[in-house]
């Protein structure tokens, strides 16, 4: 074994101490350094057999199995100790919340259906799960993960699906688990990375999630800032805009207060605005070459900023008074097209300089690098397992072994993390 490659060793066991030190037994602190030095070896699967017939005389096939499907440790307390350990080096900007499919074949894993899913593209066989990730402009890690229940698997649910409900205790659902739409479960992630200690600064999540108004005011329930993208179809008034209360004629309620105005759509307001209020921003270098000055190409587009009121019903029941509240729009229109592209809804104060929001809403993108990583190099689709706690144990110590090369990127030298 090469000096660098010994050292790497050694790195990745007093890691795996570190991490798994929740760990009640020895035995489980042994596999679980063996298993992630199974998902951290080169190779195409990263399911236990083919691990174990990597790992030598560590693979032992049937402990492997035993350890990530039924060993009795739970995930929440190693991601907790994963957070803590990887606050400290990435010093986040933001909290991400995005979802991914796991692509299945057939319909005996916990909590598979026929779902839309953007790792395909389409509705398809899958699981989804969503993730929680600590992210800054270098570097980011996933500390928290769901697997959703879609209504099909839930026996309160209308939707019920006998079939799926009768695959519960096969797969080790436990009863208290129904059917959570996801946004929630994002919350729930933000309230348990909380508990753990974690300093929460702004959180940053896709349409599917901005989308959503209770998603939203969640956030702001929690004294939370929040960038997070919205489709066309958002509805909003402009700033200026103000309720009125219509004249009372003397017989039954009185009427209460409302806007003259219907709300708009966000993208007409935005083109009401006109193309000349778009700004140019350069959010970050990318990794291709180009004429940045680090010698990469600039991420560059161009940004309208707007001061709306957001509307819809669950909004106006939140606010105290007739007004709806003011938040900042961003969209970007890029000088080669007709109309804007995408759209964001931040709460972040009024004073917030246009750069700070584009690069706060841009800084998504470490979310699809985690994902290409865990999924073409760390086996995060490749759990063959069927059950609910595997999958949670699996999902966990790719996030584990994640972070470890996160931390060898952040530590070593590029020859020597090539070497890694």
């Amino acid at each position: 074994m090469s000096g660098e490659l010994a050292a790497v060793r050694c790195d990745l066991e007093d890691f795996a101490a570190e991490v798994f030190e929740p760990f009640a037994r020895a035995d489980q602190r042994r596999w679980g350094e063996v298993y992630l030095r199974g998902l951290l070896l080169d190779g195409r699967r990263k399911s236990v057999e083919p691990m174990a017939a990597r790992l030598g005389d560590d693979g032992n096939r049937q402990a492997l199995a035993h350890f990530i499907t039924s060993s009795p440790w739970d995930a929440a307390h190693v991601r907790a100790r994963l957070a803590w350990r990887m606050q400290q080096v990435i010093k986040p900007a933001a909290l991400i919340i995005d979802d991914t499919g796991f692509l299945k074949d057939g319909d005996a894993s916990a909590c598979v259906t026929r779902q839309y899913t953007g790792t395909a593209g389409k509705v398809t066989n899958c699981q989804a799960g969503v993730s929680l990730h600590l992210a800054s402009d270098g570097a980011s890690a996933v500390i928290d993960w769901r697997l959703f229940l879609p209504e099909s698997w839930d026996p309160a649910s209308p939707k019920a699906d006998p079939a799926k409900v009768a695959r519960r205790g096969p797969c080790g659902i436990p009863a208290e688990v129904g059917h959570v739409e996801k946004w929630q479960l994002a919350l729930d992630m933000i309230d348990e990375t909380r508990s753990w200690g974690i300093d929460v600064p702004l959180v940053v999540a896709d349409g599917g999630y901005g989308d959503t108004a209770a998603f939203r005011l969640g956030l702001e329930e929690r004294g939370l800032d929040y960038v997070v993208g919205i489709s066309t179809t958002t509805t909003a008034q402009p700033e200026g805009a103000r309720p009125h209360v219509p004249p009372y004629g003397g017989r039954g309620p009185r009427p209460q207060p409302a806007y003259p105005e219907p709300a708009q759509r966000v993208k007409q307001l935005v083109i009401a605005a006109g193309r000349q209020a778009a700004r140019p921003v350069q959010w970050r270098e990318g990794s291709r070459p180009g004429s940045g000055r680090s010698g990469f190409k600039r991420m560059y587009s161009r940004f309208v900023a707007l001061r709306i009121r957001p509307a819809g019903r669950e909004i106006r029941k939140s606010t105290d008074g007739p007004e709806l509240p003011v938040r900042w729009l961003l969209a970007e229109w890029p000088a080669t097209e007709a109309e804007p592209v995408q759209f964001w809804l931040s709460n972040l104060p009024a004073d917030t300089p246009l750069a700070t929001l584009v690069r706060t809403a841009k800084l998504r993108w470490r979310i699809e690098h985690d994902y290409r990583e865990m999924k073409q190099a760390l086996g995060l689709a490749h759990f063959e397992g069927r059950t609910w706690k595997g999958w949670h144990h699996h999902v966990t110590l790719v996030s584990v072994a994640h972070a470890f090369c996160t931390l060898q990127r952040i530590t070593r030298s590029p020859k020597g993390t090539a070497s890694a």
